[in-house]
């Protein structure tokens, strides 16, 4: 019987990308889009886990909050972040079971190490949960589930195109002198899984194409 897969916010972007690497090596994939499971519905969350139960493969990911500045930032945009970006992945480690020998996955942002001050709501609740990932891994350990934080760089995604005028110039100021393909993320998991990698895990992967300046 394949292993089953399921990856949020998995219908274009990177999720799709994941999604698509994982169906090639034979795993069976539920690709879910926002209007199949919004993270930052609580109610759906849980509905979901409880009727899935249990999966090997774990992606968690979701799309990104509004770019602005702090000043202009509301109760109600905080409150939403919170849920779409901390809360409903915590509702997802509670009551989803990952099997033994399983992997989850959490696609965050290089913005965790150096944050833009106008992604403010995006940088807060994922280093938030990524901290949270950390300690949680450590329990999961003993079961060898791995736990894997990508932390993406600007990647061609309409995320990329909703936050930049023009992703090609963007990209020609680049160490790689071109901005990330979702592919290249999608390849990475995959491997990471069809090669049975357990020993990476409680670890934050820099996908940046050398951009951050960080020793760590």
């Amino acid at each position: 019987m394949a292993k089953k897969a399921i990856v949020l916010a998995g219908s274009r972007g990177i999720g799709a990308a994941i999604a698509k690497a994982l169906g090639d090596i034979d795993l069976d994939v539920t690709a879910l889009s926002k209007s199949d499971l919004d993270t930052s519905n609580l109610d759906q969350c849980l509905a979901f886990c409880e009727q899935e139960k249990t999966v090997d493969v774990l992606v968690l990911n979701t799309g990104g909050p509004p770019a602005k500045p702090f000043s202009e930032i509301t109760l109600a945009e905080l409150e939403q972040s919170h849920r779409q970006l901390f809360l409903g992945f915590v509702i997802f480690l509670q009551n989803l079971k990952i099997n033994d020998g399983g992997f989850i996955f959490l696609i965050s942002s290089n913005n965790i190490k150096e944050p833009d001050p106008n992604l403010i709501l995006s940088n807060a609740y994922r280093i938030a949960f990524t901290s949270l990932f950390k300690s949680v891994s450590r329990d999961l350990a003993a079961r060898e589930v791995s736990c894997i934080n990508i932390a993406p760089g600007p990647m061609d995604t309409d995320r990329l195109k909703s936050l930049v005028a023009d992703v090609g110039e963007l990209g020609k100021t680049l160490p790689m002198k071109r901005v990330g393909k979702p592919e290249e993320i999608g390849r990475f998991v995959s491997s990471i899984i069809e090669n049975d990698v357990k020993y990476l895990s409680g670890v934050t992967i820099n996908f940046d194409g050398a951009l951050s300046k960080g020793v760590l």
